[in-house]
């Protein structure tokens, strides 16, 4: 009779997670069927199947949201057998092709067949103009696209209950600028706390028009109306800063719903996906989730202060034709900050954004990531 060894360890049946060396593979049981997902197809095929889509078309409907293989659209006109101009759930032609950006955005402008019982988005047009943000570790794209063909974007922020942070706004105006984008800032919440003197100070001189918001007495609430007026106007901005309550105070026929700040004064996100809103008076709102970090893309360190004009315009007086403004001497710059020419905030948001964008993940040295959204 064979003697069992005491000492021998159990076999684990288990098998074990390799989470860092097997990141590709760890949710799959059936390598084989994982190996086959990966392959690529012949280019041959990739043509034949591109050759499929129309080469020319007019787009008949516009994207309100979507998730992966699916989007709402709002038809110019219903084809046959659709009702009405409302919304309509498409299936997303899977031949179109991805590239490093986001292939559907709210604001997209689509062309729609109808294929048997189903309404297929089969082209995309061009994009005027964008808001995106540098997109996650575990995105299948490099850009996020948060909206698509907006002409202005309503940067939030709060007085407080999230405190009003320019370090971000001054992340979302770059976005603006790189996207072909209007910028306008709304500091909401005048009903807690007054403004705070450098939103028109920091803001105004260079161009951003500011607009003051109470969703509780309804103040600015017309100011506000008047300036998105005839236009498609993006919302972004921090968790918690009351986008949501905005859209509701523009609309109260929508409905949206809205949320309390935690207790420590951090946002919570109400709103989960990006969506195009129809309001009255002939107003178009994107209303995007609160985020909380904003990756910039293809943008690069030396770029940086052309996105800051007040930055810009001295820095053609600097002793070195590749001047940082960080530590060089004879730096027209910084005399300006010391001479108060310059806002001590904005030139501290130069520096943070200039040392994120140095670092391979766009985190300022010094801090911890943000959680994403």
């Amino acid at each position: 009779m064979k003697r069992k060894r005491i000492d021998r360890k159990k076999r684990s049946l288990a098998r074990p997670r390799d989470w860092e060396s097997l990141a590709d593979t760890a949710f799959s049981r059936d390598l084989s069927r994982h190996r086959r997902a990966l392959a690529k197809l012949p280019e041959a095929s990739v043509q034949r199947a591109l050759l499929a889509l129309p080469e020319s078309f007019t787009p008949n409907g516009i994207v309100i949201s979507h998730t992966k293989k699916w989007a709402f659209v709002q038809l110019y006109t219903p084809p046959e057998g659709a009702e009405g101009h409302r919304e309509h759930l498409c299936l997303v032609d899977e031949r179109l092709p991805e590239g490093e950006e986001s292939l559907l955005a709210p604001g997209d402008e689509v062309y729609v067949e109808r294929e048997g019982d189903e309404l297929v988005v089969r082209g995309i047009a061009p994009r005027r103009s964008r808001l995106a943000r540098l997109a996650g570790p575990h995105e299948r794209v490099r850009v996020q696209v948060l909206a698509a063909n907006a002409d202005l974007l309503a940067i939030v922020a709060s007085t407080t209950h999230p405190p009003f942070r320019p370090g971000l706004i001054d992340r979302f105006l770059i976005a603006a600028m790189a996207g072909g984008v209007a910028p306008v800032l709304v500091v909401n919440k005048l009903d807690l706390a007054p403004m705070p003197p450098e939103a028109k100070l920091i803001y105004e001189p260079i161009g951003v028009p500011v607009i003051g918001t109470s969703c509780v007495t309804g103040e600015g609430i017309q100011e506000l109306a008047s300036h998105l007026r005839g236009r498609t106007c993006v919302l972004a901005g921090h968790s918690g800063v009351g986008k949501s309550s905005l859209l509701s105070a523009l609309d109260p026929n929508l409905r949206v719903i809205t949320q309390e700040v935690t207790p420590d004064g951090r946002g919570r996100h109400t709103t989960t996906l990006a969506r195009l809103y129809v309001l009255r008076e002939d107003i178009r709102v994107i209303d995007t989730p609160g985020i909380r970090a904003l990756g910039l893309w293809n943008i690069t360190p030396d770029e940086v202060m052309f996105y800051f004009p007040e930055i810009a315009e001295h820095a053609v007086s600097c002793r070195f034709r590749n001047c940082t403004h960080t530590h060089e001497p004879s730096c027209a710059v910084k005399a300006a900050v010391s001479e108060g020419k310059i806002p001590e905030l904005r030139y501290a948001s130069y520096r943070r954004i200039l040392a994120s964008l140095a670092s391979e993940e766009q985190i300022t040295p010094g801090r911890a990531r943000p959680r994403e959204s």
